[in-house]
């Protein structure tokens, strides 16, 4: 799958709502107290509401939100295989 079209998907103005994503997630990563299986949620959740923020009310927003909290996850995940590959080799 060529990258342009994940680029694609997502409104321009929502790249900072997903890098706002990352740092929130890496923050509940680092908080005792929050159980890794409901970081996911809590992300998406911010993702939708900022975009909702930022775009307004409507279904494409909810869509658009859950895609920046995905793609949010999803680029998180695959920097840490990646440098996790990387030290087993």
């Amino acid at each position: 799958m060529d990258w342009n079209v994940i680029f694609e998907l997502i409104h321009p103005i929502l790249f900072g709502v997903v890098a706002a994503c990352w740092v929130i997630g890496y923050i509940l990563k680092k908080t005792p107290k929050v159980p890794d299986w409901s970081i996911i949620y809590i992300v998406t959740l911010v993702a939708m509401f900022l975009t909702i923020w930022l775009l307004g009310w409507g279904p494409e927003s909810l869509i658009q939100g859950i895609l920046t909290g995905a793609f949010a996850v999803y680029g998180n995940q695959f920097v840490k295989q990646a440098l996790k590959g990387a030290d087993d080799q």
